[in-house]
């Protein structure tokens, strides 16, 4: 009963002639130009509820728990987008994901809905709760997205829905069953995508079997560092191309211990995991094609810290690799976690000399780094240096699931799945070389 009352006031709440003559002093108080993000639909429906909970008590949890839901947010020509797994405010990837989508930079993404079971359930009050749940409630204010505890929460979709699935590796098998069964039309599925090949594979079947398109979150395979070093390279004879992968973690047992606990798959299947599929994309690199790869042992270095739980973790705090194939490609990677903010990759010539060198950010994007830098204090320094890729990225996947373009250079869950397994056996390897 209580179910078909919501339904009734939902209809009444549609009804352009009940919604003009029920207008409350605070939508007229409303206008475009004052208020950023404003959604002239979403601010009626706050007003269409607050007015119907006055005149039905009984029902009024029921009416309460669809306050703030936004009602066809996403237009005609965008994508409806889902974020599941946000994570804490200026620490989580699906937060920074968020704020690009919120601030109109990915014009085809509309971001309708923000799934977040952790500090929406068990973890509203520990640790990055009441900042997560002051942030949901602001971004709700101001852009009425709705925040949810579960994918099964969601309504039907009204416009071409895609997940954007940025939660805990380990979660995203179950996740991602989850994100077809809301009848997802694309998923962008976060690096490594899961914690094993076979997982991978099996999900990579699974949405086969639906329907679904899975593309990944490897925004360096669209990164203008990359092109130009690539472009580069092939002018030079016997060149030789190095990726170098940077995070500014301090250089401390706590908070590499946090850092290893945090990221437990590790470096190769988590910092480190972008580089390997650019490798993969370009460079012919699979488990069958390598013939050889060999860990630079001065620049390494592998500890076992415990993280903040006290579980110890054995993982590399940086690592360099050289990776020979059989059909003669040749290619190295660098990742420090404590290494600073910027990534580059190098050309060598046939005399290891040194010939070119490209940064992200360039100096062409340093300027919209110190700005993000004033604007976000304390976010993870690394969002605002691979900020437009991250940007590109879902543009591209957000148009993909409106018009069926290809989203060019972006990942599929295939590459993702060689990656993985170039993981699983490069960790092992290379552990081994520098015990």
């Amino acid at each position: 009963k209580g179910k078909r009352r919501e339904t009734q006031y939902l209809d009444l709440a549609r009804s352009s002639t009940w919604h003009k003559s029920h207008k409350t002093s605070k939508e007229k108080s409303i206008s475009p130009q004052s208020t950023p993000g404003f959604r002239p639909f979403s601010v009626t429906m706050f007003s269409a509820f607050s007015h119907l909970s006055r005149h039905h008590q009984s029902s009024a949890p029921r009416v309460a728990s669809a306050i703030g839901r936004r009602f066809f947010a996403a237009k005609a020509g965008q994508s409806e987008v889902v974020l599941v797994g946000c994570g804490a405010p200026n620490r989580g990837m699906g937060w920074y994901h968020a704020v690009q989508m919120l601030e109109g930079r990915c014009p085809s993404a509309s971001l309708d809905y923000v799934v977040e079971p952790w500090f929406l359930g068990a973890g509203s009050t520990g640790p990055g709760g009441p900042e997560f749940g002051q942030w949901a409630k602001e971004t709700t204010s101001a852009h009425g997205t709705s925040f949810l505890s579960s994918v099964a929460d969601l309504p039907a979709p009204k416009e071409p829905r895609c997940a954007l699935i940025s939660g805990r590796t380990a979660d995203n098998p179950r996740l991602l069953t989850e994100c077809i069964a809301a009848d997802c039309k694309t998923i962008y599925l976060e690096k490594p995508g899961a914690p094993t090949v076979k997982e991978l594979q099996q999900m990579k079947e699974e949405a086969e079997k639906a329907g679904v398109a899975v593309l990944m979150g490897y925004n360096k395979n669209v990164c203008k560092y990359v092109r130009k070093t690539r472009e580069f390279a092939e002018t030079v004879p016997g060149s030789h191309v190095t990726f170098v992968s940077n995070n500014a973690y301090e250089n401390t047992p706590e908070s590499l211990g946090e850092c290893f606990e945090r990221n437990a798959e590790g470096m190769l299947k988590n910092m480190a995991i972008h580089e390997l599929a650019l490798l993969v994309s370009f460079y012919d690199v699979t488990v069958e094609n390598i013939e050889s790869v060999t860990a630079d042992k001065e620049f390494s270095s592998m500890q076992t810290l415990p993280g903040p739980s006290g579980k110890e973790f054995t993982d590399f705090d940086k690592i360099k690799f050289t990776i020979k194939t059989k059909t003669g490609k040749e290619v190295s990677v660098a990742a420090d976690r404590c290494g600073g903010t910027d990534s580059y990759a190098t050309v060598t010539d046939a005399n290891g000399e040194e010939v070119f060198r490209y940064w992200m950010p360039d100096e062409e994007d340093k300027k919209t780094v110190q700005e993000l830098q004033a604007k976000y204090p304390t976010a993870m320094p690394y969002f605002f240096t691979q900020d437009p890729d991250y940007v590109t990225v879902k543009e591209r996947v957000a148009k993909n699931t409106v018009t069926g373009e290809e989203a060019e250079g972006v990942a599929t869950i295939g590459v993702a799945v060689e990656t993985l397994r170039v993981a699983e056996f490069l960790t092992p390897t290379l552990m081994e070389q520098l015990k």
